[in-house]
C-alpha cells in the first residue's frame, strides 16, 4: 500500500488549502505539513468566522480545514455559510471534540469529512485528499454506527441524549460546560438572553433535568469528560 503522505500524482497542479483554527500554534503545525506535500498548498489562514468567510471569499480554495471550536460563531456555522458560495469549497472537520458527539452535525451542515486531533498526521492528509476527491471521510467505528442509524431509523440502543439536542442547542451545552454565564453565551453567539434561557429550557427537557443547576452539573460533567486525555 502507498503511503499516505506521498502523492501519487508528483507532477499535478497544487491543491489549494484554506486553514481555520482560533489556535495558531495549530495552524502552523497544519500549514508545515500541508506544505511538505506535493500536490497540495496552504493559500490562507483565519482565526474566526468572519476573517475566514472574507478570505475564503477572496482566494476561492479547493478545501477547508476548519476547527469547531471558533471565537464568536462556531465552526459548524461557517460550514453552513460555505452552501452559499459558488462553487462551495469542501470541507473537512479538524476538531478535539469527540466525533460521537459532533462528526453527524458537521456533516448534516456540510462537511464532508471529520477527523480528532489526536489521529496520526497520515490521516490528515488522507483525509483532506479524499476530501478533495468528493468522498466521504470519517473514522471506521462512526461509518459503522452510521450505517446503523440508517438500517434502524430508530435510535441505537445506549445512545446518549446529548445527541438528540439540535446544533444550537449543544453550542449553549457546551458553553455551560465551560462554565460561561448566560449573558456571556448570549454574546458569544450574538443571541438575546432571554433566547439563550429558551435553549437552556429546551435542554432541561431533552436531558430530563429538573433545576438549572442540574443542567450545570451534567454540562461541566460532560465537557470534562469529553476534552479528558487532550
Amino acid at each position: 500500500m502507498s503511503d499516505p503522505l506521498v502523492p501519487s500524482a508528483p507532477g499535478a497542479n497544487r491543491q489549494r488549502v484554506f486553514l481555520i483554527d482560533d489556535h495558531p500554534l495549530v495552524r502552523e503545525w497544519l500549514a508545515s505539513l500541508i506544505e511538505r506535500q506535493a500536490d497540495l498548498t496552504v493559500c490562507g489562514q483565519a482565526g474566526d468566522v468572519g476573517t475566514a468567510v472574507q478570505e475564503i471569499t477572496r482566494l476561492r480554495p479547493d478545501v477547508l480545514v476548519v476547527d469547531l471550536s471558533l471565537q464568536g460563531q462556531t465552526g459548524l456555522e461557517l460550514i453552513k455559510q460555505m452552501k452559499t458560495l459558488l462553487p462551495n469549497p469542501r470541507v473537512l472537520v479538524l476538531s478535539m471534540h469527540d466525533e460521537a458527539f459532533y462528526a453527524e452535525r458537521a456533516l448534516r451542515a456540510g462537511a464532508l469529512g471529520y477527523v480528532m486531533k489526536r489521529e496520526a498526521t497520515s490521516k490528515v492528509i488522507e483525509a483532506i485528499r479524499q476530501v478533495l476527491l468528493g468522498r466521504l471521510y470519517v473514522s471506521e467505528s462512526l461509518a459503522t454506527q452510521m450505517a446503523g442509524k440508517f438500517i434502524n431509523t430508530h435510535a441505537l440502543a445506549g445512545e446518549s441524549p446529548i445527541a438528540q439536542l439540535s446544533d444550537r442547542e449543544m453550542e449553549v451545552f457546551a458553553l455551560l460546560g465551560q462554565g460561561y454565564e448566560t449573558k456571556r453565551i448570549a454574546d458569544d453567539l450574538r443571541l438575546s438572553p432571554k433566547t439563550v434561557q429558551v435553549y437552556c429550557g429546551r435542554i432541561k427537557e431533552k436531558l430530563n433535568l429538573d433545576t438549572f443547576t442540574a443542567l450545570i452539573r451534567e454540562a461541566v460533567r460532560w465537557f470534562e469528560q469529553e476534552n479528558r486525555g487532550d
